[in-house]
This record gives C-alpha cells, sequence and structure tokens, in this order.
C-alpha cells in the first residue's frame, strides 16, 4: 500500500512539475512579444530622431522634426501594441481570414471577395493628396520597421496569437490603410439587412401593416410603398432563410449592432467658461483589445490628440489646441439592393433597358487551412457586384431566374476619404474643417466640430442621386434594368445638410433623424435612434450653460427615456389592480415587480433590480405581440421597437390589433398580453437569475463582453485574454450598452461607447478620454486591461498636450533614430 501511495506521488508530482514547466515555457514564448517601450534604435525611413513618449496609461506622445516622421512613429507603436489587431483587420478586408481559421470564416472571406473593398482600396491610392500619400508611405514604413525589429531581435513572433497562427506577415501598404477605412464603413452600415427585412415583413404580412413593425422616425409621414410581392414578379411565397454565423471573426455585425455615436458641442453662450466644449463616444463592437487606442501626434502645424484606430494614421476624435471633432454615425441610406433578371439562354448575361449585357466576371481562389482551396466567380452588373442567396438571406427576396446586385459608396475606387480625414485633422477652425470634410466618402457620418469660438456639424460622406421616380425610393430591393431605379451618380456636396452656430447655442446627433427632406434628397429613412435624443435634449436644455462636468453627466447618463415613456403605458391596466395575493404565487410576485417598477425613475444602474424585469418584461411583450403574425421571421427581431410598442398601446392607426392573438378564439386585449408577457419574464428571471427579485443585479445580467475574438472560448487562455465587467445603461440611455439580443443571454452587453472624449477649451489641458480596455494588445502586459475599469466606473484620464506632463510621467521613452 506504501509503495502504490508513493507511486500516485510521484505521479501526481511529476505532472505538477511539467503542468508548472509548460507554463513557464509558454509564458518565455509569449512573453518575448511584449515590447519594450525605453531605449534608442535606429531605423530606415525617418530623416530626423524621434521620441516616443509613453505616458502612466500608455499612450504614445509623439514628437519628430516633420510630419512624416510622426506618422512614421505612429505606425511603429500601433505595431508594437496591436499587430496581431491590424493584420486580422487587413485579412478581413482582403477576404483572406480562411488561410488561418479555415471553414469558420469561410462565408465571410467570400463575401469580402465579392465586394472586392481591398482593390477598391489599392485603386483609391493614386487619388490621395500628395500629402496623404506621404502620411501613408511613412506609417507603412514604421509598421514595417516594427516587423523587422520583430524578426531581427526574436521578440516572439510580435504578437502571442502569431504562435498559434504562424503564417507569414506581408509588409505593411499604403492601401491596407485606406482598406481598414472601408471596412469600418461596412461593418457600420445595416442598410442592405433592413432592406432584406423590409421586403421579408412585407411578403409575410401582406398588407401595411409594415410600418407598424418597422417604424419610421416620428415626423412626417412617408408616402406609401408598394407592396415588395407588387414590385418583383414571381416571388416564392415562403423563399428559404439562411442562417448567416455571426462569429466574432465575421466583420457581419447585423441590424442595431452597426456603428453609433453621441456627439454633441456647446457654442460660447452656452458654456460657463466662455469658450466651447465638445463630447463624442462612438459607439462599436467591444472586444479585447478595443477597436481605439489613444495617441498624441506633435505636427508641424501644432499638437493632436485622440482617437485612432491601428492600421491608420489618423485621429478620428480628438482636438489639437485650436479645433475640436468628433463623428457620429449618420446613417445615411448609401447602399441598396438591385434584382437582376438573368438571360434564361445565356446565365452570363443580365436584363438592362435595352436588352442584354454580359456580366462583369473574374474568378478568385480562397486557400483554406487544412484543406484544399476554393474557387469562386465574382460577377458585377452595371449596379455592383452580385451576391448569391446565401448573403444577407437575399434567398428570400429573390425570385427564380433573378440575381441580387448592390450598389454602394464604399465601392468607389476614386476614394479620399483618407485625405480628408487627415485634413480635418489638421484643421484649425471649422470652416477648415468642413472645407476639408467635402472629400470624405464613405463612411457618411456626422462631423461635429468646435473651435474656440464656433461650433458646426455637417453630414459627410457621399450621397447617392436616386430617381424622383424610383419605384421603391430605395427601401426595398428593386429591379436593376428599370432606369429609374438605378443610381444617377453622387449628389453635389451642397446637398449634405451643414448646422453652424445655431441660435441655442448647443448642436449635436445621437444617430437621431437630422433633417426633415422630401425623396430623393431626404437622406434616409431608417435612423439609428429615436429614444436618446429625447434624454439628450432635455439634459441639454435643463440648464443654461454647461462645463466639462456637465457634459461628462450626460455622457455617462443611464436614465432611460424609454422606460420612461413605455412603462406608463404598458402596465396602466396593471399596477394596483387585482386582489390580494399569498407569497410564493404568481400573483404575488407580479404585484412585487410592479411595485418595484411603480417606484423606478427609468436609471438602468447596475446594481438595481428594477432595470431587469423592464427589460425582460418588454422583450417577452414584444415576442407575444409579433410571433403569431411573423411566425419564424420573429427571431430577426432580436431587439424591442419602442415605437412599435408605443403605436400598438395607444392604438395608433389601428395598431392595437396587434395584441390579439389571431390563432386564438379569444380576443386578447393588450392589458392581457402586457400581464401574460410580464408573468413570461418573471418566471425566465426566476429559473435563469433568482426568485427574490429585490435582490436582482442588472449588471449581472447587463456585464460587458469585451472577449478576444479567436481565444474567447480556448479553455483556461480565455480567462487571460477575456475581460468582462459589470456595467450600467442599456439599448437606449446615453451611456449606451447595446444589449445581444440572443436568448441564452439577451442582455449582455455586446456594442458600447469603444471611446470616450471630452474637449474643454476654456482650458484645453484639462480636457479627458478613455477607451474600454487598454492601449496593448498584448494579454501579459499590465496595460492590456488597465484602463477597463476606469471606464467602467466612468472615469477619463488627461488629454493634455503639455509635452512636459507627458515626460514627467513616462512610463518609457523610445528613441528612434535614423539609421546611417
Amino acid at each position: 500500500m506504501v509503495q502504490i501511495f508513493r507511486w500516485l506521488l510521484n505521479i501526481a508530482t511529476t505532472l505538477i512539475v511539467l503542468t508548472v514547466a509548460c507554463f513557464v515555457l509558454a509564458y518565455y514564448f509569449f512573453s518575448r512579444s511584449l515590447p519594450e517601450y525605453s531605449g534608442e534604435l535606429e531605423v530606415a525611413g525617418i530623416v530626423g530622431p524621434v521620441e516616443i513618449v509613453r505616458d502612466t496609461a500608455n499612450v504614445p506622445h509623439i514628437f519628430g522634426q516633420t510630419n512624416e516622421d510622426v506618422y512614421f512613429a505612429l505606425g511603429f507603436a500601433h505595431a508594437q501594441d496591436r499587430m496581431w489587431q491590424m493584420i486580422m483587420l487587413r485579412r478581413t478586408v482582403q477576404g483572406r481570414m480562411s488561410e488561418l481559421f479555415g471553414e469558420r470564416t469561410l462565408a465571410s472571406d467570400v463575401l469580402m471577395r465579392r465586394f472586392d473593398l481591398y482593390n477598391a482600396a489599392v485603386a483609391s491610392v493614386d487619388d490621395q493628396t500628395p500629402e496623404t500619400q506621404a502620411a501613408l508611405d511613412a506609417y507603412a514604413a514604421g509598421v514595417n520597421a516594427w516587423l523587422g525589429e520583430v524578426n531581427a531581435g526574436a521578440r516572439g513572433r510580435g504578437a502571442p496569437e502569431m504562435w498559434l497562427f504562424g503564417h507569414a506577415i506581408a509588409p505593411w501598404q499604403a492601401a491596407d490603410s485606406i482598406a481598414i477605412l472601408k471596412l469600418m464603413a461596412f461593418q457600420g452600415s445595416s442598410h442592405i439587412e433592413r432592406e432584406v427585412l423590409r421586403a421579408r415583413v412585407s411578403l409575410t404580412l401582406g398588407d401595411d401593416r409594415v410600418e407598424d413593425i418597422l417604424p419610421d422616425a416620428p415626423g412626417r409621414a412617408v408616402a406609401a410603398l408598394p407592396r415588395y410581392a407588387a414590385m418583383i414578379p414571381a416571388l416564392p411565397e415562403d423563399g428559404p432563410t439562411y442562417a448567416e454565423r455571426l462569429d466574432p471573426l465575421s466583420p457581419l455585425r447585423g441590424i442595431g449592432f452597426e456603428s453609433a455615436s453621441n456627439a454633441w458641442a456647446a457654442g460660447v453662450s452656452r458654456s460657463a467658461a466662455g469658450s466651447t466644449l465638445l463630447a463624442n463616444d462612438p459607439h462599436v463592437a467591444l472586444t479585447a483589445p478595443s477597436l481605439w487606442y489613444l495617441a498624441r501626434l506633435e505636427l508641424t502645424g501644432g499638437g493632436v490628440i485622440g482617437g485612432t484606430i491601428p492600421g491608420m494614421p489618423v485621429v478620428l476624435s480628438g482636438r489639437s489646441a485650436d479645433l475640436g471633432w468628433g463623428i457620429a454615425a449618420s446613417y445615411v441610406d448609401d447602399a441598396d439592393i438591385f434584382i437582376e433578371e438573368v438571360n434564361p439562354q445565356n446565365p452570363d448575361e443580365y436584363k438592362v433597358e435595352d436588352g442584354w449585357e454580359r456580366f462583369e466576371t473574374r474568378s478568385s481562389i480562397i486557400n483554406i487551412a487544412d484543406r484544399p482551396g476554393e474557387t469562386i466567380r465574382l460577377q458585377w452588373s452595371r449596379n455592383g457586384p452580385v451576391l448569391p442567396p446565401e448573403h444577407y438571406n437575399l434567398g428570400t427576396i429573390r425570385p427564380p431566374g433573378h440575381v441580387t446586385a448592390i450598389s454602394w459608396t464604399a465601392f468607389s475606387r476614386d476614394d479620399t476619404s483618407m485625405s480628408a480625414a487627415l485634413d480635418i485633422m489638421r484643421s484649425r477652425d471649422i470652416q477648415d474643417g468642413l472645407d476639408a470634410s467635402e472629400a470624405f466618402v464613405a463612411p457618411s457620418m456626422n462631423l461635429v466640430l468646435a473651435d474656440r469660438n464656433r461650433v458646426a456639424m455637417r453630414t459627410i460622406g457621399a450621397l447617392p442621386e436616386r430617381d424622383p421616380e424610383h419605384v421603391s425610393q430605395g427601401r426595398l430591393p428593386s429591379l436593376g434594368y428599370l432606369p429609374q431605379n438605378r443610381w444617377q451618380g453622387m449628389l453635389p456636396q451642397s446637398v449634405n445638410p451643414v448646422f453652424r452656430n445655431p441660435i441655442g447655442g448647443i448642436i449635436g446627433n445621437t444617430n437621431n433623424k437630422v433633417i426633415d427632406r422630401d425623396f430623393p434628397r431626404h437622406l434616409s429613412f431608417d435612423w439609428g435612434d429615436t429614444q436618446r435624443v429625447q434624454r439628450w435634449e432635455f439634459l441639454m436644455q435643463s440648464r443654461e450653460v454647461h462645463t466639462r462636468e456637465s457634459f461628462i453627466d450626460a455622457q455617462l447618463d443611464t436614465v432611460s427615456p424609454t422606460a420612461r415613456s413605455i412603462l406608463p403605458l404598458i402596465g396602466a391596466e396593471l399596477w394596483f389592480t387585482g386582489d390580494a395575493a399569498p407569497e410564493g404565487t404568481p400573483e404575488r410576485t407580479r404585484q412585487r415587480a410592479l411595485s418595484l417598477l411603480g417606484e423606478w425613475n427609468g436609471e438602468m444602474n447596475e446594481h438595481l433590480p428594477e432595470p431587469l424585469i423592464y427589460a425582460a418584461w418588454l422583450r417577452a411583450l414584444q415576442d407575444r405581440l409579433i410571433r403569431d403574425e411573423l411566425g419564424p421571421l420573429t427571431r430577426e427581431f432580436t431587439h424591442v421597437e419602442p415605437i412599435f410598442i408605443a403605436r400598438v398601446f395607444a392604438d395608433v392607426d389601428g395598431a392595437g390589433e396587434w395584441c390579439d392573438v389571431i390563432q386564438s378564439a379569444p380576443e386578447e386585449t393588450c392589458a392581457d398580453m402586457a400581464r401574460l408577457a410580464l408573468d413570461d419574464a418573471l418566471v425566465w428571471i426566476s429559473e435563469t437569475y433568482s426568485p427574490a427579485i429585490e435582490s436582482l443585479r442588472w449588471g449581472d445580467a447587463h456585464e460587458a463582453i469585451q472577449d478576444h475574438p479567436v481565444l474567447r472560448q480556448t479553455p483556461v487562455v480565455n480567462w487571460f485574454v477575456n475581460i468582462r465587467v459589470s456595467t450600467s445603461g442599456g439599448d437606449n440611455t446615453l451611456q449606451r450598452g447595446l444589449t445581444s439580443g440572443d436568448p441564452a443571454q439577451p442582455f449582455q452587453n455586446v456594442h458600447g461607447a469603444g471611446y470616450r472624449g471630452v474637449y474643454d477649451f476654456a482650458d484645453p489641458d484639462s480636457s479627458v478620454f478613455v477607451i474600454s480596455t487598454g492601449q496593448s494588445g498584448h494579454p501579459l502586459s499590465r496595460h492590456y486591461d488597465d484602463l477597463g475599469e476606469l471606464w467602467r466606473r466612468g472615469e477619463y484620464i488627461p488629454m493634455s498636450l503639455d509635452p512636459a506632463l507627458a515626460r514627467a510621467g513616462a512610463v518609457g521613452t523610445m528613441i528612434l533614430r535614423p539609421r546611417p
């Protein structure tokens, strides 16, 4: 027995030693790629010494003799901290992810090859200004200089992930940066998905009830549109559904997960300190590391500081000493779906207004890990790239003998958006910034500007010119051979809305409707927000003058205007009604929940139970209202549509009929549906969290999910690479934390303000900013998640252009010297 015990002890000891040894060995190899932030290096590609000063938050402050040297050092710093992220962004837009991940990413690679965004970026390089071309070349040289240091110095292949996916890294090129900006446009748009969904709902409902479930933003009514089935001949009654895999590695985001943001500014008359203020928080998918990266560049025209995206040499949201700029998704309708009729005698031809025309065709080979590659046939019509039925569920709205083609402004092969972005960054006042923005093509955004004395906002980006006789006004897929449906070029820049120094002194956007113009100069029928703007208006107008602190408070506000307006509607016949019920019964639980909600002010605070009860109730209510009419299509509505709920319970234009279940004999009322939905929600909460509803925490359900896109599910490793924190806010609060809508974990926070900044021109160096994770993309770095807790608590770090302040708290200083 003793001998057996000794053998078991020896085996256990050996296993422990081997485990520790493997861990130590892995740590050694992975830590080799941790960059050094101090020292001197000789590099080719610069004309003079460049200093990269890393402050306590690892924000690089870059000082050089020329602008090109500064851009070189930014590329060097981006590559030091985010090399893997940059490689993934480039591979995504190139459609080359399957070389690393096999079948998992094949569908997204096929889509990106068909969209051909990377080749459009290559073609756009020559359209940039000479200054921009020099900046792109210098930035690429800086990235490649770091790659050279990795290869020469055995720096752990540059990133821990490269040990697992060890493909060779191609040198960075100017086109790569333009391509990443196009990828941002792709991920920030959902008009294709919205057109498909509207068509599918039209086919399912078969009447004019589409406007109930897919309502327009409140405002002037839109002229009635024809049914989709009446526009497109020979449609199947119920086409097949193709499930899109919204993998974290996929560039597809889906409806609701496109770019969003808040951006606003106060003029001198509304500022307590006598100069302007600007706040900006762009919303993106939450990942580890964040898409955003903080940086300061000391250019020959002065310093700029703010949020960058690794892969691009531009501060997209930030400030100089004289000008601040912020961005908000505009939701401009810059994409359309066309139904192209294929020649039944020749599948290589499609119908045009005067006969048949050949598709433009090209083959493309996709290499796939662990198996032979695939050759796909790419096609283009006059209207754009042709997509097969499995993308965007196009097969559900495509009649036999037809294919679908896409027109989109981001397909431009003469895209000068990068030049415009760099010129905005170098502008000295709002007029310079407005002038520079006219060259911006895609993605369309609302640009908010503030110099020391004035504020302005302009919708930037190309606007397609549509015929006033367009059959669907761009809201539904339309026949591509009809000349009135095709785009007629781009509208002149004078059509883009501009707002300068408004009388009220406040300007801004929460992705809400910004202008009410008739088609075809309408901008859009689908807007990103109808709720947050209500709270923003209240906070901006509730005080005569604003300060940096009041702008921060507004940015972090967690009161839901939706909850405040919807709860009285859906609970009108439930509060303070019903007989007394014994403890432990469903009736008693419902009464306790209603009592909590009755005293709640709508604050989506992570420590409160009411937000969870409210969110679960609305989710269950919308499901009950639409499931009998929409059937399987219900799963496409992953988030609550507040205007729909309000229309139903206010019985606007007869929308109250949604409360009656078609398949049941009794006639259900809206009060019945509200009560049943609340019971559904409370049962789900009890099973998922706890039956003690007073002890619930919204933050337990609304956890910010900042996972590593590749290693998120790898056992043990995911403990180190995933960043998860409890958060306040919700879908419709200014501190927006968009929920996942996933049936298993519907309220996880997956999309929010990856970057926050508040710029105060009364005291510019008191400006502040923060990102949602940390600056480093290396999981073993202390800067991997060090800003995440500040972000969660609503705290910021200084955004100063004072060189002495940066150097005083520096954690490292790297000097790059020209190689002889």
